[in-house]
Parts: structure tokens; sequence; C-alpha cells
């Protein structure tokens, strides 16, 4: 259940409904500025309570309404309608993730594989326009053979890279034991697709600061990845970005992954959250990620994850859906373009040194 109060409404008023409605029923009371109202999301138990008892609680109220869905938080309805910004801050200033900013392009390898190499790459997408480096230190592999990633010392390579160039860093988090060490070096923490309904860490993340990314499960449907933001937003973090990143249909012959576009319209209709998409590994072959990232900027996304290696056939992990440092300086001049053109756009020219 949310009350919209009206424009205008004194801090004072506010507070004081806040309790009111606390006091009389029980319900915890989250507060939501938007860029026109002040919304109260009333949280627990609104089963029993009368819409017009509230309405009758102030004349600074304008309007209750019940929130229909079962992702309470995560619904545009909680915020009537408005969408959210998350707003991270990193060495190279604050970037703003949300429906009325820029996209943000976040960049980098698989893996973080050496110093070289993931300050170098940093350069190179900095360089292109990338606000974000990715790069993982802990791995989720199939087989339990392959290449895990380096771990903790692999975070000290993020943070050498991350004060080369300021950028921002997203890693995946995959075990809460490895949490206090990922969030010292990430600016945003990501929630892996194998990780999507791993409750347990979901409220972990939600209990701490950092803005997290949340990629949807390989198999998830869109209802399962919103209850999973849910979790989330239950445990205190209002900071949460979606990530598609291509779920498991039955062809998987051509592509890795088939990456659901449409997830950017239907989203927008059902959450105020950001979201991202990443059609790197929503493809698994370099050859489509250009045609995807710009076909995500057309359907409107807020963000693109696009994997860059200097050497991809070198790669420890996910080489071929990875693009060179300087097929991703081409992808980022044809994305300005369109980006523009779309009125989403704010990377400056390219620099073609670092």
């Amino acid at each position: 259940m949310i009350v919209v109060l009206k424009n205008g409404t004194p801090t004072d008023e506010i507070t004081r409904i806040s309790e009111d409605l606390q006091d009389t029923w029980g319900v915890t009371v989250e507060k939501s500025v938007g860029a026109r109202k002040v919304i109260l999301g009333l949280i627990g138990d609104t089963t029993t309570i009368d819409k017009m008892q509230i309405q009758e609680f102030s004349p600074w109220i304008e309007q209750v309404l019940r929130v229909e869905k079962p992702f309470k938080r995560v619904s545009r309805e909680f915020r009537h309608g408005e969408a959210s910004e998350v707003v991270v801050p990193t060495p190279n200033g604050r970037v703003y993730f949300g429906e009325h900013h820029p996209v943000v392009v976040v960049a980098g390898p698989c893996s973080v594989e050496n110093e070289a190499m993931i300050v170098e790459t940093a350069k190179r997408v900095k360089a292109a326009g990338a606000k974000f480096l990715r790069g993982g230190a802990y791995k989720p592999r199939t087989s339990p053979y392959a290449f895990q990633g380096y771990g903790e010392s692999a975070l000290d390579l993020l943070a050498a890279a991350r004060q080369a160039t300021g950028l921002g860093i997203i890693t995946e988090l995959m075990d809460a034991a490895d949490l206090p060490a990922v969030a010292k070096v990430a600016d945003i923490i990501q929630i892996g697709a194998r990780n999507m309904h791993n409750f347990s860490l979901l409220k972990k993340v939600g209990a701490q600061e950092k803005p997290v990314l949340l990629k949807r499960g390989m198999s998830a449907t869109i209802d399962e990845w919103l209850m999973a933001a849910e979790y989330i937003l239950a445990s205190g973090n209002p900071n949460v970005i979606f990530c598609e990143r291509g779920i498991r249909t039955f062809d998987g012959k051509y592509a890795r992954n088939t990456l659901d576009l449409s997830v950017l319209p239907v989203l927008r209709s059902l959450t105020h959250l950001p979201i991202m998409i990443d059609p790197s590994h929503g493809t698994g072959r370099s050859e489509y990620v250009p045609s995807m990232a710009l076909a995500a900027i057309a359907a409107g996304t807020d963000a693109l994850m696009i994997e860059v290696h200097p050497n991809p056939a070198r790669a420890l992990s996910d080489g071929p859906q990875s693009l060179t440092p300087e097929k991703f300086d081409r992808l980022a001049q044809e994305m300005s373009v369109l980006g523009k053109v779309v009125n989403r756009w704010s990377i400056p020219t390219l620099v073609t040194s670092v």
C-alpha cells in the first residue's frame, strides 16, 4: 500500500503521518521522494487497513493505493509510476543509472588475469567512454576443472586498475564469506545468474550499502527475477540494477544464450529500477555483440556490459564473446551515434591515446 502526499507537504507533517501509520497499524513506513511527489510505502500486513481511514489522517494526503504486485518495493507502483535512479560514486565522479540519464557503458574482461592486462584494458575502455571496469575475481564455472579466478589477489589488481584510471569497479560475489573483501574494492557488487536464487546471499548484499547488479538466472522468469530483487530491497538496500544476460532456450546451436531484449519494455512497465543489457553473455559470440548492443540502446537500455580482452584467443575464460580493444573502439563510436539520436548519450569523442 502506498500513500501519495500532495506537493509541498511540510517535513514535520510527513514525519507525523509516518509515525501515526506505524503506531496505528504496526506497519513499516518507507519514504520515497520522487521528482514530483513524496510517497510513503506501507510494508507489512495491510489487508485489513481501510484506505479511507488513512485518507482521513491528514489533508496533505492526496491518494491511497494498494500495490497489487507480490514484489512491493520493486514495483513501479511503489513509486507511483516514477523511475528511480542508482547513483554510484567513483573516483571520476558520480555515475547515474536510470531511464532519465545517459546510457552507462561497463566494459572489461571476463576474468582478471594479471596486472598489466587488467590495467591496460581499463585504460583502453576508459578512453572509449566506459564508466566502469568489469572483471571477475571469483568465477562460477560449469566445470570444476575450468579456471575459477584468482580470488582475493585479483581484487587487488582491480583496485590497481581503479587507481590508475578512476573507473568504477563491478565484480561478482559468489560467497557471503567474501563480501567484506569484495565490497572493499567494488563500487557495484554483481550477483551472477547462478546465484539469482541464492536468497541467503541476496539478504547479505541487501544488508550492506554498495549498489547491487542482479543478473537474471539462466532459466528465470521475469517474476522470479523481480522477486529476487525484492529480497535485496526488503533487506534495506534500494540500489539494485537489473542485468539481462541471456536465458537458456531450446536453440543453443548458433548463440550461447537467447538475449531477451523484450525485458526492456516489460521491466519498464513493472519496476522503477534501472536495467542493463549484457550482449556478450547474451550471445556468446563476439561478432553478434555490436548489433545486440545497438539494438539494446534503441530499445531503451540504461546500461550495457561488454566484454573486452586484449587477446581473446588467449583469454582464460569467455574469449569467444570478447571484443578486442580496437573493435570496442569502433563499437563505442557506433553507440555514440545511435545514443545521441535517442537522446541517451553523453560520452565524449573517442580518445585515441591513453
